[in-house]
């Protein structure tokens, strides 16, 4: 698995092949990249390394505090690990930090610290401060410094018609079958465990609140959801609700998962919920009678759903 690393601790591990960017997503076109760039690392002996900024620079230069990204850094870290690259690299994105010229960015980070000796790149992209430098700068700087650059055309790049964008746009409206066909994998939310009200063990559906810590972590269309977790290397499968719970004048978003033929305890542990399909909008019922007839109804789809797609 890819070790994520700040890169203020991070040790030189031998000369590296590298690449820049957010990834959020890690979807199908990020892939592409991230396994050539791990391709060229095999080949050349090269340790394979991503560096990326947190916080997301938008937040930063713009106060964009609305931007939520589809993966927590630790997220991130798995998915790429999983596809074989060595490092994942996180470089605190400041205002300071934006002002480093071009040249001082190649130098200080890309040479001193990280022993480039190969940059993978796009064609469009931009670095130094105000973004002023391209591809050809960066070309210049590997004869001086003495790395090679190789470009991802623009053919490579809009190759794959997939952004980051438009996998948020997709879960804010809650289509997260398009999601997770852009994604390559399952959209997941990650947290701890925590007891809630109680509520869905009076309707006898017992569920998990579900605590994400992180506040950047973007979470989907409020509704129910068929999920699957899998706890104790054992897949289970669920359907989960993002809401305020109406019906009983809930006013506060929650996450609360009902696992399907599960009643361990996991108060306190941190689970990953992967959505598989969505079931339908939240809504208010007329009573607490009807909200339990109507999760009998959800239960049987979602059962349905996992026998024919063998999920």
């Amino acid at each position: 698995m890819g070790k994520v690393k700040d890169i203020k601790t991070y040790k030189s591990v031998g000369d590296t092949v590298v690449t820049i960017g957010t990834f959020d997503g890690v979807h199908i076109g990020h892939q592409k990249i991230v396994k050539r760039l791990i391709t060229s690392g095999k080949i050349n002996g090269l340790k394979s390394v991503i560096l990326t900024f947190f916080p997301h620079p938008r937040i930063v230069l713009q106060k964009d505090f609305n931007i939520k990204l589809i993966n927590t850094i630790n997220e991130r870290r798995s998915i790429l690990g999983d596809l074989g690259l060595d490092y994942l690299l996180v470089k605190e994105f400041t205002k300071e930090f934006s002002r480093l010229s071009a040249e001082d960015f190649v130098k200080q980070i890309l040479v001193d610290k990280l022993n480039a000796k190969k940059v993978i790149i796009g064609y469009d992209h931009r670095f130094g401060r105000n973004r002023n430098a391209n591809i050809d700068d960066l070309k210049k700087f590997g004869d001086i410094y003495g790395f090679e650059v190789e470009e991802i055309s623009a053919q490579d790049v809009n190759d794959v018609a997939v952004s980051s964008t438009k996998i948020r746009k997709a879960l804010k409206e809650g289509d997260i079958i398009k999601a997770n066909t852009y994604l390559g994998y399952n959209f997941s939310i990650t947290g701890i465990v925590t007891k809630g009200k109680g509520l869905g063990r009076q309707l006898n559906f017992p569920t998990a609140n579900v605590k994400v810590e992180e506040d950047y972590k973007l979470i989907p269309k409020q509704g129910s959801y068929i999920v699957k977790a899998v706890i104790d290397n054992t897949p289970i499968y669920g359907m989960m609700n993002i809401g305020v719970n109406p019906t009983v004048n809930g006013k506060k978003e929650t996450i609360e998962v009902h696992f399907f033929n599960f009643n361990k305890d996991i108060y306190g542990e941190e689970i990953q919920i992967e959505l598989l399909h969505r079931i339908r909008d939240e809504e208010k019922f007329e009573s607490v009678e009807a909200l339990k007839m109507q999760l009998k109804k959800d239960k049987e789809m979602a059962l349905t759903y996992i026998a024919t797609h063998h999920v």
